[in-house]
């Protein structure tokens, strides 16, 4: 049996109304990422720090490892974190692709349209880079998801502060089994 067919205009402000809905509900579930995420940071830096802490007022170098193994694993939990996060950043430019195509209008001379959260993102503003904030966006390919996806870990933002306190611990540890001058005193 066919469907009734819905007139084009109707259509096409359907999928304006359904593709900013689901936009923006893509921006708030980002946004909780970023809460989880804040979260995770805290219990790394309060557990690690509460380890060092432990380990010196105890004398024992066994505590400054828990502290850089506890760190490492809320980087681990803050990485699957933001792989998760990353995954509806596609999603986001599809919808800024097609919004563009439906709504775009030349302005000034420049061709722009609405939402392009995820488009403006990259852009640096570096003095002699190519400006082309105005160009049509595009989707993102493959190879750029799993590009990010494979530098998430290594982003400053979700590298820190778990780095920080996996090195001190690690550094602290070594020094204290190998009787460094100062921590000579603290015992396995």
């Amino acid at each position: 049996m066919d469907e009734p067919r819905v007139p084009p205009d109707q259509a096409v402000e359907a999928l304006r109304q359904d593709t900013k809905a689901e936009y923006y509900a893509i921006v708030d579930v980002i946004t909780g990422f970023d809460q989880r995420i804040m979260i995770v940071k805290g219990w790394s830096v309060t557990l690690s720090l509460a380890a060092l802490g432990l380990g010196f007022q105890q004398g024992h170098y066994a505590l400054f490892a828990l502290a850089g193994a506890t760190a490492l694993a809320f980087w681990f939990v803050d990485t699957l974190l933001k792989w998760h996060q990353m995954q509806y950043y596609s999603r986001m430019r599809d919808i800024e692709v097609t919004s563009f195509h439906l709504n775009h209008l030349t302005v000034g001379g420049l061709e722009v349209s609405s939402p392009r959260i995820d488009w403006y993102w990259g852009f640096s503003g570096r003095p002699g880079s190519d400006d082309w904030r105005a160009t049509d966006p595009r989707r993102r390919t493959p190879e750029d998801t799993y590009r990010m996806l494979r530098r998430a870990p290594w982003m400053l933002h979700v590298l820190l502060p778990h780095a920080v306190a996996v090195l001190i611990g690690l550094l602290l540890f070594l020094g204290a089994a190998i009787n460094v001058p100062g921590l000579d005193q603290i015992e396995l």
